[in-house]
């Protein structure tokens, strides 16, 4: 999320919703985070004196402070990191439509994680853990059509 939002603030100054729209836009809809981890990651951000809030008509601006810009330009592999990870969605190889789900599925856990109880992480935590061993054990099936080839093998 920091990298996300410092890469964008980097091409122009936005408040925390053109935030949310901007890195829903460049993630191809594959990832769009909500209020609560984008807010708290902002004031995060503020805290290290990366990025700083103005008043713009009634709305909260956020724009890269110098020091932000200095970052930013010193850690290019780590702000664009977001975007290259979704690139290849972008080229058309997710035919099943799976980086969306992925997206969708990380913007839920982080907001777990940012506002959830230690009850709800715990069970986050279990949901994960069964979805691993789940998807594995998909991979370890194989394919079916490959499994049906390989019995009519002599």
């Amino acid at each position: 999320m920091r990298a996300a939002i410092l890469g964008v603030l980097a091409d122009q100054p936005m408040n925390g919703y053109q935030i949310i729209q901007e890195i829903a836009e460049r993630s191809g809809g594959a990832w769009k985070p909500s209020p609560g981890s984008i807010y708290p990651t902002l004031q995060q951000l503020e805290d290290e004196g990366l990025v700083r809030a103005e008043d713009d008509g009634g709305r909260r601006v956020f724009r890269l402070t110098p020091q932000g810009e200095e970052y930013v330009a010193e850690h290019v592999a780590e702000v664009s990191a977001p975007w290259e990870s979704m690139s290849a969605s972008a080229e058309g190889d997710d035919v099943n439509g799976l980086r969306p789900l992925i997206g969708q599925a990380a913007s839920a856990l982080w907001q777990i994680l940012a506002t959830g109880s230690p009850e709800q992480q715990a069970r986050a935590r279990d949901v994960l853990s069964d979805t691993r061993r789940k998807l594995y054990g998909i991979l370890a099936d194989g394919d079916e059509d490959e499994f049906d080839a390989q019995e009519e093998r002599p």
